[in-house]
Order: structure tokens, then sequence, then C-alpha cells
């Protein structure tokens, strides 16, 4: 009997087919895996560098920020230092105060620098009003308000020489003194003024000036400014004299901030030594006339630029602030007819038409 052949497994024969579809299916897999990690890995890495960037950008944009307000910042503090304010403008003065900052300490010892080396300038500071006694000096001091202290020293001569005594000027004729003393402006009312404190000197102080603060404000037309300058240069009583030149200066260098001499006075009064107080008001006057004038001040040609803080608001050029300079410092005479001294410069000249030396009588006068 024959064998017939042994069939086959059929478990077996489909195995290739599936060993084949299998590993397509599990590379089909691990491809869509692969994809989605790549994907997920691009999504990740685009959202990262979004990120850097907006972090960048927002970096960038508070760096150009904080630039463009330190630079509207600095434009500022510029623009303040080089341009007073209106109330100091108005006063014409500059500022008001050093560049940098600086203790109460400080300034005190700074502030009695220039003094002293204001005291090396001009040895020679002295009150630019021509006098001989203390009524001169008061209807002098009076006389001198909105003019030169040249054009009182021009006039007064003519007046004392008929009014010597308070007594005299008490009881004179009114369109007599306005003539004489026509030359520096407001004449009607200095007139009243120096005729009004000689009736007092007359009835109420026995024909003397007095030498106190008190008494010398309750005469007519006399402030606190001309009673120290009678007080500081008659009687030798220390005082502060506050007139525009020394107010101006005050605040350039930074002794104070104010526009009001009363306040000026208190406070300068507290960084000097009362021993100082009128030799100080000279030297201060003379520098405000002679070097740092009020609208053009010669810082080129100042000695103290060292110690100033408002030094660079004149002409800086050393040649050209020379130019500027004023009186004896600029090779002119000065504003007394009768300087002391030891003045280095030339005495000024008489009023037009006199004689040097004359003495100018009013009109029609003998």
């Amino acid at each position: 009997m024959s064998k017939r052949p042994k069939a086959a497994n059929r478990d077996d024969s489909p195995a290739p087919a599936q060993a084949a579809k299998k590993p397509a299916a599990q590379k089909a897999t691990a491809a869509v895996k692969k994809a989605a990690t790549a994907k997920k890995a691009t999504a990740t890495k685009k959202a990262t560098a979004t990120k850097k960037a907006a972090t960048a950008k927002a970096a960038a944009t508070k760096k150009a920020a904080t630039v463009t307000k330190k630079a509207a910042a600095t434009k500022k503090a510029t623009a303040t230092r080089k341009a007073p304010s209106a109330k100091a403008a108005s006063a014409a003065v500059v500022p008001a105060g050093p560049r940098k900052a600086e203790s109460r300490l400080g300034m005190v010892r700074r502030a009695r620098r220039i003094n002293r080396e204001l005291a090396e300038v001009y040895p020679y500071a002295h009150p630019e009003l021509d006098f001989r006694n203390p009524f001169e000096l008061l209807v002098a001091t009076v006389l001198s308000a909105q003019t030169t202290d040249l054009r009182v020293n021009q006039t007064t001569p003519a007046l004392f020489a008929q009014y010597p005594t308070p007594e005299d000027l008490a009881a004179a004729v009114p369109e007599e003194i306005e003539e004489l003393i026509r030359p520096t402006g407001f004449f009607r009312a200095k007139t009243k003024s120096i005729m009004g404190l000689a009736a007092a000197l007359r009835d109420d102080f026995g024909g003397e000036v007095p030498d106190s603060l008190e008494d010398l404000v309750k005469l007519p037309g006399v402030g606190r400014k001309t009673a120290f300058v009678v007080l500081g240069n008659a009687y030798g009583v220390p005082g502060i004299t506050v007139d525009t030149h020394f107010m101006r200066l005050a605040r350039r260098f930074g002794w104070t901030g104010s526009d009001d001499p009363v306040k000026i006075e208190a406070e300068v009064a507290e960084i000097f030594p009362k021993s100082e107080w009128t030799m100080l008001s000279h030297r201060v006057i003379f520098h405000g006339r002679r070097i740092c004038h009020a609208r053009k001040p010669a810082c080129g040609a100042c000695p103290i630029t060292h110690l100033c803080p408002a030094y660079g608001e004149g002409e800086t050029d050393p040649e050209k602030a020379r130019k500027l300079l004023k009186y004896e410092k600029g090779g002119y005479p000065g504003q007394r007819l009768n300087p002391p001294a030891d003045y280095p410069g030339r005495p000024a000249p008489p009023a037009p038409g006199v004689a040097p030396g004359a003495v100018q009588r009013p009109s029609g006068g003998q």
C-alpha cells in the first residue's frame, strides 16, 4: 500500500506573510511616532525661540526706555543748570548754587575763602561815596538810589557847600534843592527825603546822626541798607550792605537762593563772623562793579573762578573778558573824586564844566 505524501502543516504555511506584515506595521507605527516626536520637538523649539525673542525684545524695549529716560533727565538737568529760573532771571542773577552737591560746611568754608581771596584782590576796598562826616555820608547814600556813586559824588560838593548841616538843609527852599540834585534822578522824591531826614535830625537828635540801626531807619528815606552804610563807615559798627551788586553775587556764589534783601542779609550773616561784615560788603560790591557784572560778567578775567559755581555765565575768553573790566581794573578812573590814599586807580573827574578841585555851586549861587 502506497503512502501518500504527508500534508504540509497548515499553521506553518501563512507564517512568512504574517512575519512580513508585522514589521511593516511596527515600522509604520514607529515612523508615525517619530514624526509626532519630531513635530513636538519642532513646536517646542519654535515656542522656545519665540519666547526668547519676546524676552529679548522686552529687554531691548526696557533698555531703550531707560536710556531715553536717562537722556531726558540729563537734558533737563543740563537745561536747568544753564537756564536760570524766571525768578532768578528777573533779578538778573544766575543761579543759584554750586554745580555739585555741597554740604553746608563745605559752602561756609568756600564762602570764607572767597572773602579772604577778595581781600587780597581788593585790599583798598572802601565806600565809594565822598563824605567828610556822618551827615554827608547819610545824605549821599540816600541820593545814590537808582544812580551811580560817581553821579552823586559829582553832585554833592555844591549841595554841601551851601547846606553843610542838618539845620541848613532842613530850612532850605525845596526848589533850590531839587535843582542841585537833579542829576541824580528822582530829584523831587529825594529832595523830600533828605529835607525830611535833616528836619528829623534837627528836631529829634540834636542835629547829630544817630549811631543805632533802630534810630536810623526811623528817618525819612533811610532803610536798612543805608543805615548799615552809615553805621559801618561812619561809626565802625559792623553791618552787611545788601545792594543790587551784593544780592547778585551772593546768589552767584551760592550763599543764598533768596532775592529778599532782609533774608539775604540774615543768611550771609550766619556764614561770616560779625567783624567781617562791613569789609565783606565792600569787597563783594567792588567785585560786582569791576568784574562780576550783571549782564556780562568777565569770567575769563576773574581771580576767584575756582571758587565760583556760576563760572561760565559770562565771557570766559581771557582777552575778551579783560575788555569788560571796569574802573581801576580796566584802567579807568574810579567813582570817587577824593578817593583814599591807597586807591590804586585814578580819581573820578568832577561834573562836566567844573574845574578839578573846584567847589560846584548851584545855578546863580555866589
